[in-house]
Order: structure tokens, then C-alpha cells, then sequence
């Protein structure tokens, strides 16, 4: 090899190490800008001296912005935040593909899941899927946490997942609200937060008042409507 070529590949070596460095400094940047405004909204909510208890609550993030940092949700189980919201697809371990043409289902309200590894995978359009892989009732399964184009990666499993135990991040709640999220039912008194624990993600009707809100709940076929009276549930019904 000429020395030329050898300067050249030296050369692009350390260019690749420097966008590479570069972007693991932008990255620990953004994680302590999100840390301090986390801590900075925590400060004002207890400035404003918020009886709820739940605005004092700061669940930990991961901010991954590849498949390597995203892999950090192997780490240890997950929590889902909004039940009966994101759909998971069969995954082929041998193929190493997603069959994102037939769902097997949506992932439940705080479901608490192992996620076994984080791969990019073909998805519809050409758009390569971002996907974590789990096993559910003995099959490999796959859901969406991202997607990747043009060599960038947007990832937004810190929306998806609570990577602490909800039951320790509201320990603050009573007991009867904790029975009543794992019974997965919605009891006056509820406020939001608790019942979409409970049935997961709700759709709220356009509110002609500021005190009272209506929620409609798809909980998992099972529909529900709530109506909450100053942030709590105060009247719980069938839906359609």
C-alpha cells in the first residue's frame, strides 16, 4: 500500500472517530439539558406548591439517539405508559424480520415487559424500523420505537416506557387506587394520571368548561367514558 492511501485512510479514520466524539458530546449535552429542566419544572411545581403529588414525579430517561444507546432498554424491564396505544408485530428470529402486514396485538396499560434487543429492520415504505423484541405467550414479537433514514436515527422510546417501577415512582398513591389499576378498573375519585393506568390511553371530547372534562377510553375493546369535575373522576360509563 502506497503511503498516500495509507495517509488517506488514516485521515478518514480520524475523521470518522471525531463525528463519532462529536456526537456523543452533543449527546450528554442534551441528556443534562433535559435533566435540568426536569429539575428546573420540578422546582416551580413545588414553588407553586402543588398539592398533587404527581408533579413532583421525574421518571428517569434514556434519550437514545441510535441502536447502540437504545439497546440501554435491555437493561433492565420496562413499563408501558400508555396501555392499548402501540402496536407489536410477529418477529421471525431466523429471517430476522417484522411481519408488519398482520398486528398481534397492542401493548397493555403498565405492562411490564423484558425487552430482549433493539434492531433495525425493513419496514413499510422502505423506511427502515427501529424495533424492540420481546417474548409474549411464548413467541418472539417486535414493536416499534423508532425508524431510521438517511444514516440518522429518530427514537422515542422515552415516550413508550417507563424504565422505573411505577408502583415506586407513585408510591405516593393509596392502595384502593393501586387495586384499582391493576383490576384495571376506573373509580370516582381518579385523577387522569391513575385511570389511564389503569385502561390505558384516552381520547378527551372538546370541553365547554375549564372544571369539567370527558374522556373516552378505547380500553382494550372495552370502551369507557369518564367525565372528571376538577381533575377527578366523578362519573364512569359503558362507552361505544
Amino acid at each position: 500500500m502506497s503511503s498516500e492511501k495509507a495517509k488517506k485512510r488514516i485521515q478518514i479514520a480520524l475523521g470518522l472517530a471525531l463525528i463519532a466524539a462529536a456526537g456523543r458530546a452533543g449527546y450528554i449535552l442534551y441528556q443534562r439539558h433535559e435533566d435540568y429542566v426536569a429539575a428546573q419544572k420540578q422546582q416551580q411545581a413545588k414553588n407553586a406548591g402543588y398539592s398533587n403529588a404527581d408533579y413532583y414525579v421525574t421518571p428517569k430517561k434514556l434519550y437514545p439517539y441510535d441502536l447502540k444507546t437504545a439497546k440501554q432498554l435491555t437493561e433492565q424491564p420496562v413499563w408501558v405508559k400508555e396501555g392499548y396505544r402501540y402496536t407489536y408485530y410477529w418477529y421471525n428470529p431466523a429471517a430476522k424480520t417484522v411481519d408488519f402486514e398482520h398486528d398481534a396485538g397492542l401493548l397493555g396499560p403498565i405492562e411490564k415487559m423484558a425487552i430482549k434487543d433493539v434492531v433495525a429492520v425493513p419496514g413499510p415504505g422502505g423506511k427502515r424500523q427501529v424495533v424492540a423484541l420481546f417474548e409474549k405467550d411464548g413467541k418472539s414479537n417486535a414493536v416499534p420505537i423508532g425508524f431510521e433514514a438517511d444514516g440518522q436515527y429518530k427514537i422515542y422510546s422515552d415516550d413508550m416506557f417507563y424504565i422505573e417501577d411505577p408502583h415506586v415512582l407513585y408510591k405516593h398513591w393509596p392502595p384502593e387506587v393501586w387495586r384499582a389499576v391493576e383490576q384495571h378498573e376506573v373509580k370516582p375519585g381518579m385523577n387522569e394520571l391513575q385511570a389511564d393506568f389503569a385502561v390505558g390511553m384516552g381520547v378527551p371530547d372538546a370541553s365547554p368548561s375549564a372544571d369539567e372534562k370527558v374522556v373516552r377510553y378505547p380500553n382494550g375493546g372495552k370502551p369507557l367514558v369518564v367525565t372528571y369535575d376538577g381533575g377527578k373522576a366523578a362519573d364512569i360509563r359503558s362507552g361505544t
